[in-house]
């Protein structure tokens, strides 16, 4: 919805649904475009080794969403 945020009509007493403005933290990228390092390095492992031997770079990528304002 535009980066708006719906509240529970239950909260607003005429019954309607209210749009309020996310919070700061949204992020500014598209995830696909977030944390191009750290996601060239998570890919490359997994192609070479496989998932269960990345973590610590499926990790590192992780962190650095979670830095860029995503909830992964």
């Amino acid at each position: 919805m535009g980066g708006l945020l719906l509240r529970d009509a239950s909260e607003n007493h005429q019954g309607t649904v209210v749009a309020t403005p996310a919070p700061d933290s949204k992020p500014r990228k598209k995830i696909c475009c977030a944390c191009p390092e750290t996601k060239k390095l998570r890919d490359e492992c997994v192609v070479e080794h496989g998932e269960t031997a990345c973590a610590k770079w499926i990790e590192a990528h992780r962190r650095c969403l979670r830095a860029e304002g995503f909830n992964v």
